[in-house]
């Protein structure tokens, strides 16, 4: 006898923009590419982005990721080595130069602004301000710009309130890109409110993808009974973006890496469901939930788009001539 099973009806909010953005399409390209280019293995200094999935899939493909340049061994040395996205202090490169590596640089564009309006605040003679998160590679690698002494971290408000700069005066401040634009504007504030000299960067630090998919998810989370939000526990982006949507209205709003995370016990009745997912997270994991939600719903998807983004980052010129075909990128693009 056939039981006809009425599966309960759920809307998914999908918001655009969500997953990579283009410094991270281009750091996964560079590595995609140098194992076209210079075959396997090719060498990556940390995560080359904050994803597992992707992690695993480059050491499918051939990378093999290192902590430190020290663990390449001799005979690998004319292979590539690829920094990542996030970035790294100027220590590391003189180190690859003075062990004679070939290293290609993924990092952002974005985060490379981000040293450079740094480099200008202490050219002219200010105390850099750093606001962002004590131990993220990007914010490593923004101190490392600096000679010792001349940046000082700021987390938080309360941070910005005991914070005694030698010269108050002479500060300018950069932040990380992928902060809370929220939180950053009330940290500022309070450093404003202290040090009225207090410079800002000729541009704003954090990047247009982490406040793209902030507003999305802002626009969102009204009314949804659950908000996932597709990204690794520790991808700054993505643990912002489940703040935002909590703050914003969502009933309860939760970090997956993949679809067999979900505690479909746990979740309780949802009717309405917001998707999103952190600029390192791909499109195939986004798409892997929405299926798994469907066999268990009757689902309606509606589009929340804040925005389109159509930026491109070029990658190393050393790789501009291979060709990047649909199938290298299918693994994570779908």
């Amino acid at each position: 006898m056939n039981v006809n099973v009425t599966r309960p009806k759920l809307t998914i909010r999908l918001c655009g923009p969500r997953g990579f953005c283009a410094g991270v399409d281009r750091a996964i390209q560079i590595v995609v590419l140098a194992l076209k280019g210079y075959g396997a293995p090719v060498y990556v200094r940390h995560e080359i982005v904050h994803n597992r999935y992707v992690v695993e899939g480059l050491e499918a493909k051939g990378a093999i990721f290192v902590e430190e340049l020290d663990e390449i061994p001799e005979e690998h040395r004319s292979q590539p080595v690829v920094f990542s996205a996030h970035g790294v202090p100027k220590s590391v490169p003189e180190d690859a130069k003075a062990r004679n590596l070939f290293y290609l640089d993924a990092t952002c564009p974005l985060v490379s602004k981000v040293h450079k309006q740094a480099m200008r605040h202490q050219r002219l003679g200010r105390h850099v301000v750093l606001i962002g998160h004590a131990g993220h590679p990007e914010v490593i690698g923004t101190m490392g710009q600096l000679p010792e002494g001349t940046v000082s971290l700021v987390e938080t408000v309360e941070d910005a309130d005991v914070y005694e700069p030698v010269d108050p005066d002479n500060l300018g401040f950069v932040t990380q890109t992928t902060l809370s634009v929220d939180d950053t504007a009330g940290v500022i504030a309070r450093l404003q409110e202290r040090f009225p000299n207090l410079q800002a960067p000729s541009a704003d630090s954090i990047c247009y993808a982490t406040t793209n998919r902030q507003e999305a998810v802002k626009q969102a989370a009204p009314g949804c009974d659950l908000f996932l939000i597709v990204g690794a526990p520790n991808s700054s982006n993505s643990k912002r973006l489940v703040e935002v949507a909590l703050r914003a209205g969502a009933k309860q709003s939760l970090l997956v890496q993949r679809a067999a995370e979900i505690d479909w016990d746990a979740i309780g009745t949802v009717a309405t469901l917001g998707l999103s997912a952190g600029a390192s997270a791909p499109e195939v994991i986004v798409n892997e939930i929405i299926e798994a939600f469907k066999a268990r719903y009757d689902s309606t998807i509606e589009l929340a788009e804040f925005s389109i983004e159509n930026e491109h980052f070029l990658v190393n010129r050393e790789l501009r001539d291979l060709e990047l075909t649909h199938e290298d990128m299918a693994w994570v693009n779908g």
